[in-house]
C-alpha cells in the first residue's frame, strides 16, 4: 500500500574529476539517509561533467538483468543503495550505446538491494544557441530515448525525466496517465535558462500534473564556460515548494504524501477535465 515517503533530492556540482563527484554523492546521499529519506535523487550528469571524449572513456552499458554486475561507476552507485537502505535515482547516466559517436542520457532507479527496478532515456535533446554565447547541442553526442517510464516506489508511482524534458508538458501529462503521483526532473540546468525558467516551470508541471516534483540539480561552475544554476527542489501538487537548496552541495528533504495527492485531485478535478482536441 502506497504510504507517506521522505525523499531527497541531492545538489552537487559535477566535475571532469570522476572520484571527487562520486565520493561528493558518497556524502550527499548518507546526509539525505541521516533525514530519513529512504528515497534519493541525484542531478544529471552526477558522476562526470566535462570533455567528450574523457567521457566516452567512462561509459558503461547497463546489465540487462536486475542483478547481473555492472561497471564500476554502476556498481558504486549500488553500494550507495544498499549501504543508505534506500531507493537511489541516478538522474543522468552516461550510458553506453554501442554506438561509437553518441551514448544514451539515462535516468536509472535502483531499490535499496541494488537492483536496477527502471530505467529512462532522455527524449528531448538540449541543442540552444543563447544570446549570451552560450552554445550546446546535445543531439550530437546523445541519443535520444522513446519510451515513457515510470517506476514503483513506497509512495507509489514515479514518473521519470530528465533536464530539457521539463520543457514538453505532454511528457508529463503522458507519464500521469501511467499513475505517477510523482514526477523526478533530475537536471543540469544552465546559469542562464535556470535563472529565467527553472522554477516556474517546475511549479507549472507540478500544478498542470497534480504531482509532486523532485528536481535534484547541479550547480555552480562544472567546467570550461559550464556553469549550472542549482536550487534543487521539492514541490507539492499544489505547486508549492516544501523544499529547497539555494546555494552549493546540499540535500532538500521532505514528504511525498500520497493523500496529499489525491486530495488536490479530488477537490480540483482538472486531470479528468481534460478533452482531446483535433
Amino acid at each position: 500500500m502506497a504510504e507517506t515517503t521522505r525523499v531527497g533530492c541531492v545538489q552537487l556540482c559535477a566535475t571532469p574529476d570522476l572520484e571527487a563527484n562520486l565520493s561528493t554523492a558518497e556524502g550527499l546521499v548518507a546526509q539525505a539517509h541521516a533525514q530519513g529519506a529512504k528515497v534519493v535523487l541525484l542531478p544529471e550528469a552526477f558522476a562526470f561533467l566535462g570533455p567528450e571524449k574523457q567521457k566516452r572513456a567512462l561509459l558503461e552499458a547497463l546489465p540487462a538483468a536486475p542483478d547481473s554486475p555492472g561497471g564500476p561507476i554502476l556498481e558504486r552507485c549500488r553500494d550507495m543503495a544498499r549501504a543508505n537502505d534506500c531507493d537511489l535515482i541516478l538522474g543522468g547516466f552516461h550510458e553506453d550505446a554501442g554506438d561509437p559517436e553518441k551514448c544514451f542520457n539515462t535516468c536509472v532507479h535502483l531499490d535499496a538491494q541494488g537492483r536496477i527496478r527502471a530505467a529512462y532515456r532522455k527524449i528531448h535533446m538540449f541543442d540552444i544557441s543563447l544570446s549570451d554565447g552560450t552554445q550546446l547541442r546535445e543531439s550530437a553526442r546523445t541519443l535520444a530515448g522513446d519510451q515513457l517510464t515510470v517506476t514503483e516506489l513506497g509512495f507509489g508511482k514515479l514518473g521519470l525525466s530528465v533536464c530539457y524534458d521539463l520543457r514538453f508538458p505532454y511528457l508529463y501529462q503522458g507519464l500521469v496517465d501511467m499513475g505517477a503521483l510523482a514526477l523526478a526532473v533530475p537536471s543540469a540546468f544552465t546559469q542562464t535558462t535556470g535563472d529565467a525558467h527553472w522554477h516556474v516551470l517546475l511549479r507549472a508541471r507540478a500544478i498542470e500534473c497534480q504531482s509532486y516534483v523532485l528536481a535534484p540539480a547541479q550547480h555552480g561552475h562544472n567546467w570550461g564556460k559550464r556553469h549550472s544554476y542549482g536550487h534543487s527542489l521539492i514541490i507539492d501538487p499544489w505547486g508549492k515548494v516544501v523544499a529547497e537548496c539555494a546555494e552549493g552541495d546540499g540535500v532538500a528533504v521532505a514528504d511525498v504524501d500520497p493523500a496529499v495527492v489525491e486530495k488536490v485531485r479530488r477537490e480540483l478535478p482538472s486531470l479528468q477535465h481534460r478533452r482531446s482536441l483535433e
